[in-house]
């Protein structure tokens, strides 16, 4: 028999774990242990013990469940004479909407409930609208609780229509509705007596007859991320994971992506042997005719028509976390099995579930949906999620938390990422170093306002050019007067300001120069992105460190008493964070060295790296 997927979903209390519950008991064949037999099967060979056949957000929520976070998702086994199901049975609340996402992920289908005395809830209406988002093909209107209005037909006609009309605005595929009693087992198993105006199939008759995405995937182009490479002697090296789509057999061509190297499959091996043929939903190892470049995160696909590779993206976002998102922001983008860097822009547009209306936004908080621009530090293997779920679906997750913030579905690859290209230049930043006779760096002065880091900027800057180096100062305030002159002072205006920074620093380091930053910078994530941005040993991080009141004691710019006074919004230290650095190449205290000193411990480090 084949395996249906698919989601129980909806408004808090509409009946989701009574019905299944109903499912189960009636059916009488309640197989929820072979549930962990169908997992362990799917890890057997090449997942390396990832759920990855369970759902798109499995792996990266799985650093949460090491932290101990509960990941609030049921998944039912369970079978009736004509096929076998996995149900996922998902929380109505709206903080949980990252479980719900967890569980359409990978569903064929979903089974919408509705409380027959409640109508179309925005419950209903936002788990709908992420159903479609993340792939969902066959939708079931459940007006549950019919017993409770006395089977009334025309409540039941009522919560179909005004579902209809959400349907239509929201690009919600058709819809099969059936009134049913959970609690009673009223059209659940079989036909009701007690709805004779209703003539239409029982749920478990319509979940018998769903088509499944099986056949489909298995005959599109082959892809199958690579999870990890088998190596366990020098004769022999797989790599293995689960095929995504399409059929494979030895002596197939394929490419490895990104890179394109081409080569040629040589075995299909799995547990019980090796297989003539593998298609999409099984976990095997292939070994390639050629030693090719071929890693986790790497993508083996059929080579007559391979997925596309790209660093800039559309695509629509859901945001997941109770921080909302910062554009410009680094978080890790896990694509299948790719990690890399990405930065989101600021949204194109934020939809309103209810009204399907596109909204003006800057961000998006929690279990806000919108479309976005986002851009990666290196290119990925994708397909747009509407072809190819796992090459098109995507979780961004916190750097500093580890928590998974937001799930995504890439639309296209924008133009732009195509079209420009690297141009070789033939003068490199050695031979600009070599002409000046030092080592290029950015040193980068980061502590609270008033902690002293222009004047010591300016000192440091006096005493490497009294030496014959080649240096430029690049200070907070006076940038903000030319190249960020648009930026105010919010989370996501100083993550940009960093962010521009450090890539006019770059490139004055790729000219050898010496480049000294004084900036407050206050958080730890953006000064790590310009950490990397640079060689490994260029980046020179000092922590100009004063106590919070020694600094507001200070005050030279009387900046603190405006905070104070509330004239000031987002002011560091007052009412904006700040993140000291937790392992500086040095730590300069204030308090207890004069500027004069703090200038000459840097040079001294700096000169000492060149």
């Amino acid at each position: 028999m084949d395996l249906l997927r698919f989601i129980t979903c909806g408004s808090v209390d509409d009946g989701k774990s009574t019905l299944i519950g109903r499912l189960l008991y009636d059916s009488k064949l309640i197989f929820d242990d072979q549930l962990a037999a169908l997992e362990a099967d799917s890890k057997r060979v090449g997942t390396q013990g990832q759920d990855i056949d369970f759902a798109l957000l499995v792996d990266g929520l799985a650093a949460e469940r090491e932290q101990g976070i509960t990941i609030d998702v049921a998944y039912r086994f369970f079978a009736s004479a004509k096929r076998k199901f996995i149900v996922a049975d998902t929380p109505g609340h709206e903080q949980y909407t990252r479980n719900m996402v967890t569980g359409a992920s990978s569903a064929d289908a979903a089974v919408i409930l509705v409380d027959a005395r409640k109508g179309v809830l925005t419950q209903t209406r936002r788990h709908s609208f992420l159903a479609k988002l993340v792939g969902v093909r066959h939708y079931i209107l459940a007006v549950n609780k019919m017993d409770l209005v006395d089977f009334d037909q025309l409540a039941f006609d009522g919560i179909v229509a005004d579902y209809w009309e959400f349907a239509a605005a929201a690009g919600v595929p058709q819809f099969t509705a059936v009134p049913l009693s959970g609690l009673k087992g009223e059209n659940v198993l079989a036909r009701s007596p007690a709805m004779p105006w209703y003539d239409g199939p029982s749920l478990l008759e319509l979940l018998e007859a769903l088509p499944v995405d099986a056949a489909e995937r298995a005959g599109a182009g082959f892809r199958m991320p690579v999870q990890w490479v088998n190596r366990p002697s020098q004769e022999f090296r797989g790599f293995a994971g689960l095929v995504a789509s399409g059929r494979i057999r030895p002596g197939d061509p394929v490419r490895v992506l990104p890179a394109g190297t081409a080569t040629r499959v040589e075995r299909i091996v799995t547990f019980d042997g090796d297989l003539e043929q593998a298609e999409a939903g099984q976990s095997i190892t292939l070994t390639l005719a050629d030693e090719v470049d071929c890693s986790r995160g790497s993508v083996i696909a059929a080579a007559e028509a391979p997925p596309q590779v790209a660093d800039q993206f559309e695509a629509d976002l859901v945001w997941l976390a109770e921080e909302p998102l910062l554009p410009g922001r680094g978080y890790w983008l896990q694509l299948a099995s790719q990690s890399v860097t990405a930065t989101v822009q600021p949204p194109k547009y934020e939809v309103n579930v209810n009204t399907q209306e596109h909204l003006a936004a800057k961000t998006l908080g929690l279990n806000g949906i919108g479309v976005v621009e986002l851009a990666t530090d290196a290119p990925l293997a994708f397909e747009p999620y509407a072809e190819n779920r796992t090459l098109g679906g995507f979780i961004l997750i916190d750097k500093l938390t580890n928590a998974t913030v937001a799930a995504g579905m890439i639309h296209f690859a924008l133009r732009r990422a195509q079209n420009i290209h690297w141009q070789a230049l033939e003068i490199s930043r050695e031979a600009h170093a070599r002409q000046k006779g030092q080592r290029p760096c950015v040193v980068w002065l980061t502590g609270l306002s008033g902690a002293g880091k222009s004047t010591i900027a300016n000192l440091v800057e006096k005493k490497l050019h009294a030496l014959g180096r080649h240096s430029f100062l690049l200070d907070g305030d006076n940038v903000r007067h030319g190249l960020n002159r648009d930026l105010g002072f919010t989370d996501a205006d100083r993550i940009e300001n960093v962010r521009r920074v450090g890539e006019v620093a770059r490139l004055m380091a790729d000219a050898g120069l010496i480049v000294i930053t004084a900036f407050i910078s206050p958080f730890r994530a953006e000064r790590e992105l310009v950490r990397r941005m640079l060689p490994e040993g260029e980046f020179v991080e000092v922590f100009i460190d004063a106590p919070l009141a020694e600094a507001e004691r200070r005050d030279p710019k009387g900046l603190y008493a405006k905070a104070r006074a509330g004239g000031l919004k987002n002011f560091t230290g007052i009412d904006s964070p700040y993140e000291p650095p937790e392992a500086p190449d040095l730590r300069v205290d204030t308090t207890q060295v004069s500027a004069e000193e703090a200038a000459e411990r840097i040079v001294a480090l700096v000169l000492g790296s060149a």
